[in-house]
C-alpha cells in the first residue's frame, strides 16, 4: 500500500501542491499535517507510522516535509528499514526500494554522523584549550548576588517560624527545591516540613 504523507508548517499555507504530486504518485491514503517541523507533536506522522506494514511505501513531495532535522530523517529510515518498508521522496529523486535510492540516503546518514562527530571534537577541543588557560566549563558554583538576596530572606522567612513552606515559596517565587538549597547554602537546619 502507498501511503503518502503531506506536511506544512502553519495554518496559513497550502497542502495543494503536495496532495496532487501524491495523488498523482497512487497513494491511496494520504495523512495531512499541519505544524511546524520543530514541533515534536505529529499526530498524523504517527497515525500514518501505526499503519506501516512490510512493504508498504511511504511517498512525501520532499524530505523536509517528513523530517525535523537529517537526524530525525535518519531516525525515521531506520524505522522503515525495520519495518521493511520502502520509502519515496519525489523532488529529491531518493526511493529507498531500488540500490541507488538506499546508498543516497545512506550517504546522507554517513554525512548527519561525521557532522555530529566534529561538532563534538570542536566541543571537546574547545573545552581542553579553556583548561589549559586554567578555565573551567560549566556553571559557575555557588548562588548568584540575586540568588543570594533570596536566600536571606528565605532564611528570615524560614527562621520567623510564622508562615509554611509552600507560602514562603509563593513569597520569593521560588519552589520547594530551590528554597531548601537557598536554606542549606545558609547553613539552616531544616526540621519538619511545615504545612
Amino acid at each position: 500500500m502507498k501511503f503518502g504523507y503531506a506536511r506544512v508548517s502553519t495554518k496559513d499555507q497550502s497542502l495543494a501542491l503536495q496532495k496532487d504530486a501524491l495523488s498523482k504518485e497512487g497513494c491511496t491514503e494520504i495523512y495531512e499535517e499541519k505544524a511546524s517541523g520543530k514541533n515534536a507533536e505529529r499526530p498524523e506522522l504517527q497515525k500514518m507510522l501505526a499503519q506501516l506494514r512490510k512493504d508498504d511505501l511511504v511517498v512525501v513531495w520532499k524530505l523536509d516535509r517528513l523530517g525535523r532535522s537529517l537526524q530525525d530523517l535518519v531516525r525515521l529510515m531506520s524505522f522503515f528499514q525495520e519495518k521493511e518498508v520502502g520509502f519515496r521522496s519525489l523532488q529529491d529523486h531518493i526511493d529507498t526500494t531500488t540500490p541507488v535510492g538506499r546508498l543516497n540516503f545512506h550517504l546522507f546518514a554517513a554525512l548527519a554522523e561525521f557532522e555530529r562527530d566534529i561538532i563534538s571534537e570542536r566541543t571537546k577541543a574547545g573545552l581542553a584549550a579553556a583548561r589549559a588557560r586554567g578555565r573551567k566549563g560549566g556553571r559557575p558554583k555557588g548562588l548568584s548576588k540575586k540568588a543570594k538576596d533570596k536566600a536571606r530572606l528565605a532564611e528570615s522567612l524560614y527562621t520567623e517560624n510564622e508562615r509554611s513552606i509552600p507560602e514562603i515559596c509563593d513569597h520569593i517565587g521560588v519552589s520547594k527545591s530551590t528554597l531548601y538549597r537557598y536554606l542549606r547554602s545558609r547553613g539552616v537546619e531544616i526540621g519538619k516540613e511545615k504545612e
